[in-house]
C-alpha cells in the first residue's frame, strides 16, 4: 500500500508554508482559494459521479441501499448524507445509511485506530444486512484506509456494485471497487488536514450522489423537495410552501388540502392539479411509482 508521505492529499503545500505567520484573513483567505481547487477537482469527476447516480438509482429501484462506510471525517460525512435523506426526501433511515469504522461513538470522539482494521468493515456491513441489491460507496480521503478497502472486498464478494471515494489517483481503493471517483484536490492549506479541502469535496460528491438518485426515484416536482416530511414546525411551513409553489394555490387552500392528504406535499399536488379527492391522488402516484409529473398525466 502506498506510504502516505507519497500521497498528494499527505503533501505540504508550498502555497502556505508560512501559514503560522499569516494574520487571519491571509489564513481564510488561502484556504477559500483551496477550497475553489476543490470544486475544480470534483468538476473533473463528474462522468464518474453520475454512474454512481445510476446505480444508486438502479438500486433503490430494486430495493437495495445505498451504503456509504468510512474511517474519520469521511465517515462521518456518510453519516451525515444518509441522516439528512430521510427529513428531505421522506425516506426511511434505511434507505440511505451511513456506517462508520469505530460505530456512533465515533461520529463525535475520533476512534482512530479502528480504520486500520482490515476485517472490521465486513463485520459492520454484516451487521447491518448488506446484500447484492445495495450500492455500497466507500470513501476514504487518502484512498487507501485498511477499513474501507476490506469493506469493499466484502462487498464484491456479497454481490454488490461499489464505488471508491477518493482524492488521490490512483488510490487502493479505486483498485477495489467497480467504480473510482477519484477528485485530485492536492495538498490542504494544513498539511494532511483532509477534513478541509478533500472533506470538501468528498461532501461536494455526496451531495451529488444523493439529492440526483432521490430526484430519480421521484423525490422532486420540478425542483421542489415534494416528498419533504413536516415532522416539526419549519417543515411544515415548507411542505405548505412548496405546494404554494407547484399549484398556486393560496396559503389557506395549501394548509387545508394538505389537511385533507395527510401532510403529503405530493399528495396536495396531485389533488389540487387534478382535482381529485386523496384517495385518488393516492392512487395516481402508486401507479406512477411516486413521480407527481406522471401522476399528473395518468
Amino acid at each position: 500500500m502506498e506510504d502516505l508521505k507519497d500521497l498528494s492529499t499527505e503533501a505540504r503545500n508550498p502555497r502556505t508554508t508560512n501559514l503560522d505567520q499569516m494574520s487571519p484573513r491571509e489564513v481564510v483567505g488561502a484556504m477559500s482559494v483551496e477550497d475553489e481547487r476543490a470544486v475544480h477537482a470534483v468538476r473533473e469527476v463528474l462522468d464518474q459521479v453520475s454512474v454512481a447516480v445510476e446505480w444508486a438509482v438502479e438500486s433503490l429501484e430494486r430495493g437495495g441501499r445505498i451504503v456509504y462506510f468510512g474511517a474519520g471525517t469521511s465517515g462521518r460525512l456518510g453519516v451525515l448524507d444518509a441522516a439528512e435523506c430521510p427529513p428531505t426526501f421522506g425516506v426511511s433511515p434505511g434507505v440511505v445509511v451511513g456506517v462508520m469504522a469505530g460505530g456512533g461513538d465515533a461520529f463525535a470522539q475520533a476512534v482512530e485506530d479502528a480504520e486500520d482494521d482490515l476485517t472490521l468493515c465486513a463485520r459492520d456491513l454484516d451487521a447491518i444486512g448488506l446484500n447484492a441489491r445495495d450500492l455500497a460507496i466507500g470513501l476514504a480521503a487518502s484512498g487507501r484506509t485498511p477499513y474501507v478497502v476490506g469493506g469493499l472486498r466484502h462487498a464484491r464478494e456479497l454481490g454488490c456494485r461499489t464505488v471508491a471515494i477518493a482524492c488521490n489517483r490512483p488510490s487502493a481503493i479505486g483498485l477495489e471497487a467497480d467504480l473510482a471517483v477519484e477528485a485530485e484536490t492536492g495538498p490542504e492549506v494544513l498539511a494532511g488536514s483532509t477534513r478541509l479541502k478533500a472533506g470538501t469535496a468528498e461532501k461536494m460528491i455526496l451531495n451529488m450522489i444523493s439529492t440526483a438518485s432521490m430526484v430519480g426515484i421521484g423525490k422532486a416536482y420540478q425542483n421542489l423537495m415534494v416528498d419533504v416530511r413536516p415532522t416539526n414546525e419549519k417543515l411544515r411551513a415548507r411542505a405548505r410552501d412548496i405546494v404554494m409553489e407547484a399549484t398556486g394555490a393560496s396559503r389557506d387552500e395549501a394548509r387545508r388540502v394538505l389537511a385533507q392528504a395527510d401532510g403529503s406535499a405530493k399528495v396536495a399536488i396531485v389533488m389540487l392539479l387534478s382535482g381529485v379527492s386523496s384517495e385518488e391522488a393516492a392512487a395516481r402516484l402508486a401507479a406512477a411509482r411516486g413521480r407527481v409529473r406522471d401522476a399528473l398525466e395518468g
